[in-house]
C-alpha cells in the first residue's frame, strides 16, 4: 500500500539514471588504484555514523557528525588526484569546445592508409629488435598540451623517421611520439602516468604512461616493450597485449573487433 502513494515520475527516473551514471564515472576513475580502499573506508565510517545515530549514541553521534559535515572538503583533499582527472575526462575527453563548432562535430580523425602502414612496420621492426617505443594518434581530444612537453616536429610520419626517433643513442628516443592530423606533431612527449595497481608487473613506465593518457583521452595509443618485445594498443582505459601487426592495422583503421577489454 505505501508504494501506492509514492509519486514516481519520468524525472525520477532521470535523476536515479544520472546519479547511477555519475557514481560509475566515480568507480572507473578509482578502480584498481589506492584510492578505492580509501573510498571504502569512508563508505564504512558513513555507515558507522547512520549506526550511532539510530542507536541514539549522542555524543559520539555529534563526534562522527562534525566529520560528516566537513565531508565535500575532507573528499576533495583526498581525491584531489581522481577530482582533477574526472574534470580533465569532461574538459578533454568529452571535448565541449567542440559543441558549438559544426566542422568539430561533423570530424571525424582518420588515420590514413600509408600512415598506418608506416606505424605498423616500424613497430614490427621495434618487436623484432627490442626496441621501445610510444606512439600516440591524437582524436578529437586535443593534446597540443602534452606536445609542449616535448619537442615539436610537425613532420610527415614514415617508418624510417618513426625509427630514427626510438633509435636508442638518438636525444628524442626517451618519451611518446605523438601523432595529430596524420602528421607527427612532437617527439620526447611527457604523458600523465597511471597509477592503477591492477596493472601486470610485465607492464613498464611506458605502458603507464599509455594507459594514463588513454584514461583521460580517446587517444590511440601504441607501445612496443623494450624487455620482451610485445606490441600493445591502448584505448579509453583499456588495453590489450601481445598485438599482431594485422591486428594493429585494424585498430589504426578503427576496427576494434578483437579488441580485449582489460
Amino acid at each position: 500500500m505505501l508504494l501506492f502513494f509514492i509519486k514516481f515520475g519520468f524525472f525520477d527516473v532521470l535523476d536515479i539514471l544520472i546519479v547511477a551514471f555519475i557514481f560509475y564515472q566515480i568507480y572507473r576513475l578509482v578502480k584498481g588504484t589506492v584510492a578505492i580502499n580509501i573510498f571504502a573506508g569512508i563508505f564504512i565510517f558513513y555507515l558507522a555514523w547512520l549506526l550511532v545515530r539510530a542507536f541514539n549514541m549522542e555524543l559520539i553521534s555529534s563526534i562522527l557528525g562534525q566529520f560528516i559535515g566537513m565531508g565535500v572538503i575532507a573528499l576533495l583533499i583526498v581525491f584531489q588526484q581522481e577530482v582533477r582527472r574526472f574534470l580533465l575526462l569532461v574538459g578533454s575527453k568529452y571535448n565541449l569546445q567542440n559543441i558549438f563548432n559544426l566542422n568539430g562535430i561533423l570530424a571525424k580523425p582518420e588515420i590514413k592508409e600509408d600512415v598506418s602502414d608506416a606505424i605498423v612496420e616500424a613497430c614490427e621492426r621495434f618487436s623484432a629488435s627490442y626496441t621501445g617505443a610510444l606512439i600516440v594518434f591524437a582524436q578529437n581530444t586535443e593534446l597540443f598540451t602534452y606536445a609542449q612537453t616535448g619537442v615539436l616536429l610537425k613532420a610527415q610520419v614514415t617508418d624510417e623517421l618513426i625509427e630514427n626517433i626510438f633509435f636508442k643513442n638518438t636525444p628524442l628516443h626517451d618519451g611518446a611520439v605523438i601523432i595529430a592530423d596524420n602528421k607527427i606533431l612532437a617527439a620526447r612527449c611527457i604523458l600523465p602516468v597511471s597509477d592503477r595497481m591492477d596493472i601486470p608487473g610485465s607492464m613498464g613506465l611506458r605502458h603507464r604512461a599509455a594507459l594514463g593518457l588513454s584514461a583521460v583521452s580517446d587517444a590511440m595509443i601504441v607501445v612496443v616493450s623494450e624487455e620482451t618485445g610485445k606490441i600493445t594498443f591502448f584505448k579509453d582505459g583499456n588495453y590489450k597485449v601481445r598485438v599482431t601487426p594485422e591486428e594493429l592495422k585494424k585498430f589504426l583503421s578503427k576496427d576494434f573487433a578483437g579488441f580485449v577489454v582489460k
